[in-house]
């Protein structure tokens, strides 16, 4: 980052100076008290379990000498200390002024799925055109934003935000430190049921990246989503329609594995589109490709990354580049081409005769039935499933799972394996199904098993909530591999 100095963070942060110099600068600004480097801002956060307050000490013996605290009482002799009412809140006060500082570009995404998966496609499209700047980790809450800013310096030109949420309020906080010129909601989803209590509050909640929109500003949708397709979208800014045209649609309930893909009827028909989708084919663990129709240009475009629903992030975040700089459907794909995706999504690894799809990152419905066609869609001799379960699904929890057992069985899995209490429901529903279905309580418990099910050729596919840990799995399927000879 950029130099501030402990002034300019006094007054950003609407605090007290207690010690120190003002004209001591600052370099970096950090929120754990393990990782100092010269020039360290050390941010205490008060969680629900701790209160970083107490780790100070111990931030100063690692070299920090800049401290930003809500306790006086806390404050270090012999360093620069900045007194605030809310170290959180002085944190993003600080992000927004630093991101005004340095001037650059902003765009967002949002949704229930597929958010990370854009933000991703949209980085690589402009670093075609933009030194381009985006969250080093999953930093897309009230924490992860204000780092992702303090990440930027002002040899970047074009920074890509991902704003995620577990409740009303938390997307307008985030917009209001980033103030994007563009704004994309992917979907709205079921994830976070729980705590909303409906999808209308959860397209409330998405809506919020909007919050700041004029008529200089441009938001750009899915508009085969049901709960976005015939919304009326209140203010004045632009609203780009991204949609399926035909019957390619990867999100319906009666699609298949590859080829075309059945209807969704709840969205615009395809001229009231501004992009239009069709001729989706899923290729497996080869990629998938789709045509892309954008006034008179129409494109076939090939991504090398598995996922029928990639072809709808992937066309978001070309219109969003579009939007946002004017950049070219050539341009676009010539970044596109160069996708790699963060963190364990859909990642083929191969190891000891076995193929497994890691896509253990994360999970919801919608994301779980996509997976399984990027299953059904690859050559195996076999194909098994191991699922942990999906959090935050409200009442309707056990149902979802029960259906996604079912709908492996029917999509072409030979095997599922879940794990889990949550998960127990896909057991049932893939035994329900006809299909050969094991259940354990925990990942330990499968561990003591799993060589004993793997065989020669198998491709195996890894998902669930990131709590459930599937990417241990997946590590340990690809150390086990077949042990033994001729399975």
């Amino acid at each position: 980052m950029d130099q501030l100095t402990i002034r300019e963070i006094t007054d950003a942060s609407e605090g007290t100076l207690l010690s120190g110099e003002e004209s001591k600068c600052i370099r970096n600004i950090c929120t754990d008290s393990r990782v100092a480097k010269e020039d360290s801002l050390f941010i205490p956060l008060i969680g629900e379990n701790h209160d970083a307050h107490d780790f100070i000490p111990g931030a100063y013996e690692q070299g920090y000498r800049a401290f930003l605290v809500s306790k006086e009482e806390a404050a270090p002799k012999d360093a620069a200390v900045v007194l605030v009412d809310d170290t959180l809140k002085a944190m993003q006060r600080i992000a927004r002024y630093y991101l005004d500082k340095i001037d650059v570009r902003r765009i967002a995404v949002t949704g229930s799925v597929g958010k990370t998966t854009t933000r991703d496609m949209l980085y690589y499209i402009l670093s075609e055109k933009y030194r381009t700047g985006r969250p080093e980790k999953n930093y897309n809450n009230l924490v992860g934003v204000p780092l992702t800013v303090f990440q930027m310096d002002s040899r970047i030109e074009a920074v890509v935000f991902e704003e995620g949420m577990d409740r009303l309020g938390m997307i307008h906080d985030e917009t209001w430190i980033t103030r994007p010129e563009v704004g994309i909601i992917t979907n709205v989803g079921i994830s976070h049921m729980e705590r909303l209590g409906s999808r209308e509050n959860i397209r409330k909640a998405k809506l919020e990246i909007a919050d700041f929109f004029d008529e200089n500003n441009t938001l750009v949708i899915n508009a085969s989503n049901d709960m976005l397709a015939e919304y009326e979208f209140p203010g004045t800014y632009k609203v780009v329609r991204v949609g399926f045209g035909d019957d390619s649609d990867p999100s319906s309930e009666s699609a298949v594995g590859s080829g075309k893909l059945a209807e969704k009827p709840a969205a615009p028909k395809a001229p009231d589109f501004d992009y239009t989708v069709t001729d989706v084919k899923e290729h497996g663990i080869d990629g998938i490709s789709f045509t892309l129709t954008h006034g008179e240009e129409s494109r076939a475009i090939r991504l090398l990354v598995p996922g029928a629903h990639n072809a709808m992030n992937a066309a978001l975040a070309i219109a969003g580049a579009e939007a946002f700089c004017g950049i070219s459907t050539e341009e676009a794909v010539r970044g596109l081409s160069k996708l790699d995706l963060t963190g364990k999504r859909l990642k083929v690894r191969k190891a000891n005769g076995i193929t497994v799809i890691d896509d253990s990152y994360n999970a919801a419905p919608e994301s779980m039935k996509s997976a399984i066609r990027t299953l059904e869609a690859t050559g195996a001799s076999r194909r098994v499933a191991v699922f942990g379960g999906m959090n935050e699904l409200g009442q309707d929890s056990e149902m979802r799972h029960y259906e996604i057992g079912r709908f492996a069985a029917e999509h072409g899995v030979s095997l599922v394996i879940s794990v889990g209490s949550k998960a127990r429901a896909i057991y049932e529903g893939a035994r329900g199904a006809g299909c050969d279905a094991k259940w354990y309580p925990s990942n330990f418990c499968l561990f003591e098993e799993l060589d004993s099910m793997i065989r020669q050729g198998d491709v195996i596919l890894t998902k669930g909530s990131n709590a459930t840990r599937m990417d241990l799995v997946a590590d340990q399927l690809l150390r086990t591999g077949v042990r033994y000879a001729g399975k």
